[in-house]
Parts: C-alpha cells; sequence; structure tokens
C-alpha cells in the first residue's frame, strides 16, 4: 500500500493518501465486520477473569467475548482461563479456584432476550483477591446495540481496575476504497459494526471527528477539485465549509468546536488558515514561500502542529494557534509527517520515512527520543484514542491492507482485519457526550 505518491488523484499539498471518498446523503448501511488479533505482550498487565455470559449462546452477539477483546487490546489486561459454565452474576462466586488461576478480578454476566425484543444485559465485577465486589452494570438494549453494551463494560472494567476512562464505546471513521467505489466508514473502536456514512465514484480524504462526535470534517473531490464539507454523521445532511480557488484540504478542528484549521491554496501556494465551523471568510495564518498543510491543534488549543518544508524537506512545525513565528519540533529523518498529538499533550505521533518505509513514530514532547514501533513499512496518519493509550493507524500486514492499534510502546498490537478493499485514512472519534 504505497499511500504516498499518487499523481494523478492527490492534492496540491504534501499527498500520501490516494484513498478519497465521496458523499451520499444515505441512510447509514452495514459493511462487512472485522476481527480482531492481538498480538504481543505488555511488561505489567492486570490478569483478570471473564466467565462466560448466561444466554452468550443464544444471543446474536457474545458478551463475553467482546469484553475480553476489548481489554486484551488494551494493553492493559491479560485474561485468564475461564474454562466451565457461566456463573450466576447475582450471587458471590467461590473466589477459590479463580485465585489459584493467578486471577486478580473477576467479571461475570447475563444477557436474555425481553418479550419486547430488546435485551436485558447484566454483569457484575469483582475483586478475586479481596473477595469483594467492585460494581455492578445493567443495562436494557436492542439487537442492534449488544455491541455497544459490552464495550461500555469493557469500559466500566478498565476505569474500575485503572482509574482512567475506556474508548471501547468510542468510533473510529476511516476509507476504503474498493474498485472504483469510494466509502467513509464509522465504526465501533474494534473496528465492528462499520456503518457506511458516506458512498461515491468520487475521492475524498481526511476525515477528522469534531470535539463533539456528532460531525466529521473531510474533503471531497466530487466537484474535481478538494472542497471542504463538514458531514452530520447520523443525520446525513452537510454543509460546505471551504471551496476557494485552488485546492482546499485538511481540516481539523479546535478543541472548542467552534473553528476548523485548513490548507488553501487561494493566495497561492498551499498555507494554512482558520475558518468558522459553519463557513465564511478563513483568517491566514502562515506566510512562508513553502507548503504548509496538516494543521491540527495541541488539545488546550493554543497551538498548532503542521507540516512543512519551509527548510527544505516535510518537518512537523508547531506556532500559537493565532498565528505567529513557527518552530520546528522533529529534527530526527529528513521526511516527517502526519502529526498527531496526544489527549495529554505529551506524545507527538508521525509518520516518518526511513529508507523509503514509512514508518509510525512516537516522540515525547519536550523530549529527544524518538521511538519506531512498527515493523511495517507503510503506516499511515495516526490517530490518539480519546484516553492517549492506544493509536490507530493504517498500514500494509502480511501483504493485506489493515488498520492496527498499538500501544505507546508498540508492545501490544491488534489488527482489526477487514474484507477486501483498500482501507486508509483512520481517525480516532471522541469519548461520547
Amino acid at each position: 500500500m504505497n499511500l504516498m505518491h499518487d499523481p494523478a488523484t492527490l492534492p496540491p499539498e504534501f499527498r500520501r493518501r490516494a484513498l478519497l471518498a465521496g458523499l451520499l446523503a444515505a441512510p447509514l448501511l452495514a459493511h462487512a465486520q472485522f476481527r480482531v488479533e492481538v498480538t504481543g505482550v505488555g511488561l505489567t498487565q492486570l490478569p483478570i477473569a471473564i466467565a462466560p455470559f448466561r444466554g452468550d449462546e443464544q444471543a446474536p452477539q457474545k458478551i463475553a467475548a467482546i469484553v475480553q477483546a476489548d481489554l486484551e487490546r488494551s494493553g492493559q489486561f491479560r485474561a485468564i482461563d475461564h474454562s466451565g459454565a457461566a456463573l450466576d452474576e447475582s450471587s458471590r462466586p467461590d473466589m477459590a479456584p479463580w485465585r489459584q488461576k493467578g486471577a486478580d478480578s473477576l467479571a461475570a454476566g447475563s444477557v436474555s432476550r425481553l418479550a419486547d425484543g430488546r435485551y436485558d444485559v447484566r454483569f457484575r465485577l469483582w475483586d478475586v483477591v479481596r473477595a469483594q465486589e467492585l460494581g455492578v452494570l445493567g443495562l436494557v438494549v436492542t439487537q442492534g446495540d449488544l455491541r455497544l453494551a459490552a464495550h461500555r463494560i469493557a469500559d466500566f472494567i478498565y476505569e474500575k481496575l485503572t482509574g482512567e476512562k475506556g474508548v471501547f464505546s468510542t468510533r473510529i471513521a476511516y476509507v476504503t476504497k474498493q474498485g472504483t467505489r469510494f466509502n467513509l466508514w464509522v465504526a465501533d473502536a474494534d473496528g465492528e459494526n462499520a456503518q457506511s456514512a458516506l458512498a461515491s465514484a468520487e475521492p475524498i480524504i481526511s476525515p477528522s471527528w469534531s470535539p463533539n462526535g456528532r460531525q466529521v470534517a473531510y474533503v471531497s473531490f466530487e466537484s474535481r477539485k478538494p472542497v471542504v464539507y463538514v458531514h452530520e454523521v447520523y443525520g446525513g445532511k452537510r454543509r460546505l465549509i471551504a471551496n476557494f480557488r485552488g485546492s482546499n484540504s485538511a481540516p481539523s478542528w479546535a478543541p472548542d468546536g467552534r473553528t476548523l484549521a485548513v490548507t488553501l491554496s487561494r493566495d497561492g501556494g498551499s498555507q494554512l488558515y482558520t475558518i468558522d465551523a459553519n463557513g465564511g471568510e478563513p483568517r491566514r495564518l502562515t506566510q512562508s514561500s513553502g507548503i504548509d498543510t496538516e494543521p491540527v491543534y495541541a488539545p488546550d488549543g493554543r497551538s498548532i502542529y503542521f507540516v512543512s518544508d519551509r527548510g527544505g524537506a516535510p518537518q512537523i512545525y508547531r506556532m500559537p494557534a493565532s498565528g505567529g513565528t513557527p518552530e520546528r519540533v522533529t529534527f530526527t529523518g529528513s521526511y516527517n509527517i502526519s502529526p498527531a498529538i496526544s489527549p495529554d499533550g505529551r506524545w507527538l505521533a508521525y509518520i516518518s520515512r526511513i529508507n523509503g518505509a514509512f514508518k509510525l513514530q512516537v516522540m515525547e514532547l519536550g523530549g529527544n527520543a524518538v521511538n519506531t514501533i512498527t515493523d511495517t513499512t507503510a503506516d499511515e496518519r495516526p490517530s490518539f484514542a480519546p484516553n492517549g493509550r492506544l493509536i490507530v493507524y493504517a498500514t500494509r500486514q502480511n501483504g493485506r491492507e489493515a488498520l492496527m492499534t498499538t500501544t505507546l510502546d508498540g508492545k501490544i498490537k491488534a489488527r482489526l482485519a477487514g474484507q477486501g478493499g483498500d482501507i486508509r485514512e483512520p481517525d480516532w472519534g471522541p469519548f461520547q457526550k
């Protein structure tokens, strides 16, 4: 998957994403599901047993398996053998066998179909070492929301045992091309339950979630030039944001959701601008003779990171969000693009070209150490999970297109393996409000 150079379709800034998708304001359509494959071993992981849920065999979704896959993919948990019958979550289990298996915690639950067709999902978590109950959760959901219920249970466990919010009930957006058809998909954080938000024979690039998780900005080529739109994820409505002379590309939301940073060539050359999230007259931020593109806001909204070749080759820079003198951020390597900033502002993820390969790098801002955390050679567009613990990116692995998640140290990776088509341009959405 060489996404970096495709002159037939790419806009005039640093063009590495050939996969594009157009828009149809149509109902969301189910897409083929993904299979999660987790590889790697973390240094410290919490041992947990997820007992089979009562009623799981008759349910359309296997709740316990989804919960376990979520927790393993996070890199924070190690699953303990749960062989045996389902437990009754309404009564205290015998903790001794679970202590012998090495479990620190135990989860059990049930799923049952109600008379109205909905499902009653119940769950309880225990501390095995102290023989104490840690919490209980009950959800009544439609069949279509059974996976969401499982993700919420995984979020519950994650927060109880780590003290941080889980991201399993959040969503990702990504783009595919299959034949001559382009699609922008919205999926669960594990890649399952993908729904088509946009579909067309014309290209789109650079999907970007709004801070409230209800809108996605993107660049469409349906008018034979790059134009920025904002799309309502569920309602299907969209509004035109930037359609100026030349190229309009690389939208990125400010943390307050009121402003977008974009790359425009309206005044000659590709430069950075800000524009109201409802459209209007843009305000120019950069005045360089080079190409400035791929702006992303810092989490506090005070600065913008971007890519520029003003020094002769693409590197990542930072400047005040209102404009001003940029300072160079990346110094390792001669070709660095696609910046992503962790939600706590501590980490920078980006793509570096190393000996002709495109590899995901992670750098602690304020430090000098840069770590290559993948062994693949066609990595693209990293995006942090909203809790900052995982990164999603697109790549090619073992000859197949893939979405991947990785921990920041690269020790735990999960492949979200889809069927057919080029898979690119992932962006991880925010926590659900």
